[in-house]
């Protein structure tokens, strides 16, 4: 069921026409840059963008620039895992696992979610309760499930922010108890606060 529905979601995504896909994407920016949380954050994990994803790669240096700490992940598809590293400038950018650019930077630049105000994640698909259809491989289920279970004892919630075209947003997304949901979905159209009654 996931599978086939994974595969329609991306079908009307890659089906978005470039000009209307830029258009869209600089709503999406511009309620990001607006919203509270990203305001105040002084460090976040991004992603960065990847066929006909939501495009991060134009502000990566942005957030930079605005002094906060930009956070992104690397594959490491041995274990099956994110690793995470700060980035000071995309041009420490290489390319990574399937091509996507990451982090090229060394160990003294490993980050943990302890350290991050906001998660900002992909995803093939999304409904209005935060239920998250990822990719398959389950890297930020595992991520963000591990951490979560360090952070538990700690009284500190890292909200969790999805950026989706609205064609994105499915009525029901099937869940398992080890999926993760999302606090607020970021399309062109709307905000969609989801789970965390503090995101506004």
């Amino acid at each position: 069921m996931k599978k086939r529905l994974r595969a329609k979601l991306l079908k009307k995504r890659d089906s978005i026409p470039p000009e209307q896909k830029v258009l869209k994407e600089a709503e999406i920016e511009k309620r990001l840059f607006a919203l509270d949380a990203f305001k105040k954050a002084k460090s976040l994990l991004l992603y960065v963008s990847f066929r006909s994803e939501v495009d991060t790669t134009g502000y990566l240096n942005d957030v930079i620039k605005l002094g906060k700490k930009l956070i992104l992940p690397a594959v490491d598809s041995r274990h099956k895992e994110l690793k995470l590293y700060e980035v000071r400038d995309t041009s420490e950018l290489v390319p990574g696992y399937m091509g996507i650019p990451e982090p090229g930077v060394r160990e003294n630049r490993r980050a943990t979610l302890k350290e991050i105000d906001l998660v900002i994640i992909p995803g093939t698909g999304f409904d209005v309760k935060g239920n998250r259809l990822g990719y398959g491989g389950g890297y930020y289920d595992r991520l963000l499930s591990f951490e979560s279970r360090q952070l538990a004892n700690a009284d500190h919630h890292i909200m969790t922010i999805a950026l989706a075209f609205e064609e994105q947003i499915g009525e029901k997304i099937p869940a398992e108890p080890h999926d993760i949901k999302v606090d607020i979905i970021i399309t062109d159209k709307r905000l969609i606060y989801c789970n965390y009654p503090g995101a506004k």
